[in-house]
């Protein structure tokens, strides 16, 4: 997704420049990138399996595949400059650009930064931090210029709020609670709101619930507008950021990004099992910033997430120092800095 935001700002800005979007065919870019008017190119490329460690037997022949069809791409585009936004797919484009000397810029989204940018960060020109605080543990080359740019995201328009609560029907006078677990869910959280639900009937609080798709008819019964509505999947996600008090979600850093842009306090509950607990550091940046509250899964229950949600729908002033706060991280002009960027490096 921050490929094709930056992608976008390209075409808005340059609609002359051709944009080749590039993934793995095995990554979820194989079903988004034929949806997308762009050209793009999918690449034999796996992950570096760090549990299942004997998967990884396959990776001498699949290098040699991989660099054959790397090299066969820049040869054939003969780019003028190379960005990787992360996955297992931009590693090696990045790296086969700047090897033959290709402008290239990394744009990491995450406060841990990911394999691809801690191996390619003294090789390339330029990196794009979505946060500042990955710039520390990031070992950079000497021609290399790090840039604290923020995540790519469209950016919040508050004209939109009226409209969204017309949309969903809400009560001007009531809190909003957005839930959310990324556009796949999240099963523990969808079970712990579930049954606080079930047990705090009439909280007080609207609830938009974004249950992701894979659980959504586990929990479409609580769907009792306009107290309480349940959408398997929330589209355009702006609407709920833009009517929302306080959010429940995952770490996932271009959620984030959005809540902060949009000034949305938050308690964030990190997906344990992702790469490399990249999550947690995410949720606990935002948490020292004073715009969210951190809440490991390990601790998640019913009873611990409605101490949590009660404590703060009854702080109106906390809410509002907490928004002030995701502000302060917010970063809605993203995008124009890296188009900055691109500018230069491409010129």
């Amino acid at each position: 997704m921050p490929a094709l935001a930056i992608a976008d700002a390209i075409r808005r800005h340059h609609p002359d420049w051709r944009v080749v979007l590039v993934g793995a065919s095995r990554g979820v870019e194989s079903a988004i990138l034929p949806t997308r008017d762009y050209p793009y190119e999918l690449l034999p490329a796996e992950p570096i399996y760090r549990r299942q460690w004997w998967k990884n037997v396959r990776w001498p022949l699949l290098a040699v595949r991989l660099a054959r069809a790397v090299d066969r791409l820049l040869d054939r585009e003969q780019p003028a400059l190379v960005i990787g936004t992360g996955g297992y797919a931009a590693g090696p484009v990045v790296w086969r650009a700047a090897r033959r000397g290709i402008p290239t810029a990394i744009q990491e989204q995450n406060a841990y930064p990911g394999l691809s940018t801690r191996l390619l960060a003294r090789r390339v020109r330029e990196v794009w931090l979505g946060v500042p605080e990955a710039r520390a543990l990031l070992k950079i080359g000497v021609k290399t210029s790090v840039i604290d740019t923020g995540n790519a995201i469209a950016p919040p328009d508050p004209g939109r709020r009226d409209a969204a609560r017309w949309r969903f029907g809400l009560d001007p006078w009531k809190p909003v609670l957005l839930v959310t677990g990324g556009s796949q869910g999240a099963l523990a959280i969808n079970q712990a709101v579930g049954t606080w639900l079930e047990r705090e009937r009439g909280t007080g609080v609207q609830v938009i619930w974004a249950t992701g798709k894979a659980t959504y008819s586990q929990f479409q019964r609580f769907h009792r507008p306009p107290d309480v509505q349940v959408f398997d999947f929330l589209d355009p996600m702006a609407d709920a950021y833009a009517v929302a008090q306080l959010a429940v979600s995952r770490g996932g850093m271009m959620t984030l990004a959005e809540l902060c842009a949009w000034g949305v306090p938050s308690v964030l509950i990190p997906l344990p099992t992702a790469a490399a607990d990249h999550q947690t550091p995410n949720a606990m940046v935002l948490a020292d910033a004073g715009a969210a509250i951190h809440l490991p899964q390990s601790e998640l229950t019913p009873d611990r997430l409605g101490e949590v949600l009660g404590g703060l729908l009854r702080s109106p002033g906390r809410l509002d120092q907490m928004a002030q706060a995701a502000l302060g991280r917010g970063r809605p002009d993203a995008v124009e800095r890296i188009m900055e960027r691109i500018g230069v490096l491409s010129g």
